[in-house]
């Protein structure tokens, strides 16, 4: 499994925008059994985080499995 640390910056029902710390945005649908409903990503815009992903092969994006907070 992949992982990639940066910022939310954009959340939208169960998708999200995270900028890496080179500046790129990756976009995420948070996939089933992630440990974090929906309606909770709002409260992570603005926040570090650190995310295990799939990359699903009918998506575009990658599919967020795991979320940690790591800072502020």
């Amino acid at each position: 499994m992949r992982q990639l640390d940066g910022v939310v910056t954009i959340v939208q029902e169960s998708r999200f925008q995270l900028v890496d710390d080179d500046g790129v945005a990756h976009h995420f649908l948070l996939g089933y059994g992630a440990a974090i409903e929906p309606e909770q990503l709002p409260s992570l815009l603005e926040r570090r985080i650190r995310v295990s992903y799939t990359d699903p092969d009918n998506l575009i994006g990658h599919r967020a499995v795991r979320l940690f907070l790591l800072g502020k």
